[in-house]
């Protein structure tokens, strides 16, 4: 793992409102005893979570989760707070208090991506065209919401497919609506595509190895509230 910026003593968390992608990013995010609502996996589902989130008492949005690289200088398990997120035509900036509660702000920008961006050449495309060093589904979301309610927001992610690294069909299809992993839909991809095992076990890997960094953050940030 290669840790981007050391972790913030500052918390600074107290009012905020996690919103994540996946029931495994929610298990860690709980440990920092703030409300998580999960979207599912999906940009939909992100836009619905913050929504439901915004019904309640919040001071800020954060979009916490695992990230695709765009950035070839960013490797699996690396960790960014960034600087700014880049959705729908607009750029909103991350707050600096909230940056460094969560570890300190990095100077890179996140793409909120409507869908999945899951060929090497297409993220190449989107590395070029909007200079963000890394995609996910969740932060434009909650970039969005909260500028529109006037709250800061910020993000944390960790790399998990690298640039240079396409996603396998198995993965695209593998999430449920609750954003939980189907053991079925994913061996069902693989009897249709078995050519595809070897990537699947890549990301398998960097998977670990981003969720690791992200608990290892989450654990640092949590003894430091």
């Amino acid at each position: 793992m290669r840790a981007l910026n050391a972790p913030s003593a500052q918390a600074g968390l107290r009012g905020a409102i996690l919103i994540v992608g996946l029931q495994t990013e929610a298990r860690l995010a709980r440990r920092l005893g703030v409300p998580v609502y999960i979207g599912g996996g999906t940009a939909t589902g992100a836009v619905e979570a913050s929504r439901r989130a915004l019904t309640g008492a919040a001071s800020a949005l954060i979009s916490l989760g695992l990230a695709g690289g765009l950035d070839p200088a960013l490797h699996p398990g690396d960790v960014i707070v960034p600087e700014a997120v880049l959705t729908g035509g607009r750029l909103f900036r991350s707050d600096p208090a909230l940056g460094e509660a969560l570890g300190g702000m990095t100077p890179h920008r996140i793409f909120g991506a409507a869908s999945v961006v899951a060929d090497v050449r297409s993220k190449q495309r989107l590395r070029s065209e909007t200079g963000a060093a890394a995609v996910d589904l969740e932060s434009g979301a909650v970039a969005t919401l909260a500028t529109e309610r006037g709250l800061p927001f910020a993000a944390l992610r960790v790399i998990c497919d690298p640039a240079e690294r396409a996603l396998p069909s198995a993965a695209l299809v593998s999430l449920n609506q609750r954003g939980a992993i189907s053991i079925f839909r994913v061996l069902g991809s693989l009897l249709a595509h078995p050519a595809q095992l070897p990537a699947l076990l890549a990301l398998t890997h960097d998977a670990a190895v981003a969720r690791r960094a992200l608990a290892q953050r989450i654990a640092s940030i949590a003894a430091g509230a």
